[in-house]
């Protein structure tokens, strides 16, 4: 979806400038170098006029060159050394620029992806990935050059300018009047450019993060565009959004070209204004041949910042656009965080969980997705919960470890609200396997370590044989040290959900949450891992939502949800003797009921 642009809390100078901080020094360095080296850009105009000054001198007086010949040294040596001098200012301080460019970069670059890591599910179902991507590359670079170049630009040519103008007025203030005369002219056409090109470069950047997302979206969907033969419509699809871009960039690009002309025009006529205006004084001799001479080598001064300046509005707007789309991740907040008086619980927990009065609705949703859910899952109790597709089963499961918070009504855990709990101490006492596993880049050892890394060989393998996982690991070619795919590619979904559950068991969790974890493995798989999950080193309530009456039948007590409502609760006996929803379904999977 398309982000609008929202109010920021701080100029984006200023909060560039925060992130200067421990290099704001050597940006200040640079900077001073920058406006130092610029005014030395007088040194050739100036000392190259003395020199035709003084050879003029010597030719009217009569004199000999040889005889001046310290002087001319004199004021040759000066303009190399001060050249000299003025190169290595311009390295350092391009050097400097560039650190500090690098540092807020990576300063920046590592909040917003803590800041991304602890947003809520809120935050993930607003900003798609490819959007997210987009702003921590390609906007965060624009942001990166706008300290590298942007503002060393800006800083040299109004340095450039006003020195240049300065010296033109010490010499002859006429002359430099009649040179400056069009410089109102060229801020006239960048104040309109401006005008023309700030929100190109929003709906560029818009452009380029719906490009990123489609690409995105593609390769994390092989399987499904492969499934239905699908790869010519992405394709199409791809290439239209490509096109988008392509046509907003080059209309971006055209705009600054529309200007140029008038631009250049203007700069080039300061030439043409010096050649009449200044030969005319020479004439009157309102001027000596050595001060044109200096007009004349210093005009390029004047002349380049105006050329430069559209190059570098065009940059700080894409600077602008880019960096609006960084601050608004850069200032988000999460609405499910700590209370400021959150109870530490470093121990673990009972395992009690409580559901009172819960209802819940989502913020873009109509109709509630659950109404006024109460029931409590005792320490140690399986609690199974079963019902039709989209009554809210997820939903419920998803308000104990704060991924949502209640509309109404409250969740407690060992009778405590969770909401008053840190949330690292309430999830690390929460062990989740869903249906749709994300397994990562890594091996096979390492996803089931993924909550605890300091887990042993030996604990690893236990888990895995607690989840029925151990058996088709060992026949691998690496064993648990065989590197899984993105995703799992390579794994079946019943490879994948049972290496899930062992993740989730690994961290020995007080509550173990069971998202319809077995429903891609076969019955024999299922039966195994019923009776390990019962076997289990370590006391833990289970709360498992399932579809199937084999993984329900075993459970203390079974929720049967419809609309969003418990419409039945009891053991899996007490509720077949009331002939409701369940018996119905009993009946529908394995039959009569004798």
């Amino acid at each position: 979806m398309e982000q609008t642009e929202k109010k920021l809390p701080k100029s984006r100078l200023s909060w560039l400038w925060e992130n200067m901080e421990g290099r704001r020094g050597l940006f200040v360095a640079a900077v001073v170098g920058t406006v130092a080296y610029n005014i030395m850009q007088l040194i050739v105009p100036y000392f190259s006029g003395e020199i035709v000054d003084l050879f003029l001198r010597i030719e009217e007086e009569g004199g000999s060159v040889a005889a001046e010949q310290a002087s001319f040294l004199k004021l040759i040596g000066a303009m190399v050394g001060l050249t000299l001098l003025r190169v290595l200012i311009v390295y350092l301080s391009c050097m400097a620029y560039e650190h500090v460019s690098q540092f807020a970069l990576f300063r920046i670059r590592n909040f917003l992806y803590n800041k991304i890591q602890r947003q809520d599910m809120k935050f993930y179902a607003t900003y798609r990935t490819g959007d997210l991507m987009t702003r921590v590359t390609g906007d965060l670079d624009a942001v990166r050059h706008n300290v590298a170049w942007v503002i060393r630009s800006i800083i040299e040519s109004f340095t450039l300018f006003t020195a240049s103008a300065v010296f033109f007025f010490i010499i002859n203030w006429k002359l430099a009047l009649a040179v400056l005369l069009l410089s109102p002219f060229i801020f006239i056409i960048i104040f309109r450019f401006k005008t023309k090109v700030k929100p190109k470069h929003a709906l560029l950047r818009e452009k380029l993060a719906g490009m990123n997302t489609n690409a995105q979206e593609n390769i994390s969907g092989n399987k499904v565009v492969k499934a239905f033969a699908r790869e010519e419509y992405e394709k199409e699809k791809f290439e239209k959004s490509n096109k988008d871009f392509a046509e907003t960039n080059m209309d971006t690009a055209m705009t600054w070209l529309k200007y140029f002309p008038f631009i250049e025009t203007i700069a080039n006529a300061l030439s043409v204004v010096l050649l009449i205006v200044g030969g005319l004084f020479i004439i009157n001799g309102e001027i000596s041949m050595g001060e044109y001479v200096s007009f004349s080598g210093l005009i390029w001064a004047i002349a380049n910042p105006m050329r430069q300046m559209g190059n570098i509005m065009n940059e700080f707007q894409r600077f602008s656009a880019a960096s609006a789309k960084v601050m608004e991740i850069y200032y988000s907040e999460a609405e499910i965080v700590d209370k400021p008086d959150a109870i530490e619980h470093k121990n673990r927990f009972d395992g009690k969980v409580e559901f009172r009065n819960v209802s819940f609705k989502y913020d873009d949703g109509i109709y509630p997705v659950l109404k006024d859910i109460s029931f409590i899952a005792e320490p140690g109790e399986t609690v199974a919960i079963i019902g039709e597709t989209g009554c809210g089963k997820t939903s419920l499961i998803q308000m104990i470890p704060r991924f949502f918070e209640p509309t109404s009504g409250t969740v407690f855990v060992d009778d405590v609200d969770v909401s008053n709990y840190k949330l690292e101490d309430l999830r690390k006492n929460i062990g989740l396997a869903t249906q749709d596993v994300l397994l990562y880049s890594d091996t096979i050892e390492g996803n089931i370590a993924y909550g605890d890394s300091k887990l042993t060989q030996d604990e690893v393998t236990k888990y895995a044989k607690y989840s029925a996982a151990a058996d088709f690991i060992s026949k691998m070619p690496e064993g648990y040290d065989t590197i899984v795919g993105e995703r799992g590619v390579g794994l079946s979904g019943g490879q994948k959900q049972r290496i899930s559950l062992a993740r989730a068991l690994a961290i020995r969790p007080s509550i173990l949450i069971l998202d319809d974890t077995t429903s891609a493995v076969d019955m024999e798989t299922e039966k195994k891992i019923q009776h390990a999950l019962k076997e289990l080193d370590f006391s833990c309530t289970k709360i498992i939502i399932a579809q199937r009456i084999s993984t329900t039948k075993a459970a203390d007590k079974i929720l049967v949800l419809q609309d969003g409502r418990i419409i039945e609760s009891g053991s899996h006996d007490e509720l077949v003797a009331k002939g409701g929803y369940y018996a119905d379904l009993v009946k529908l999977q394995i039959g009569d009921i004798a």
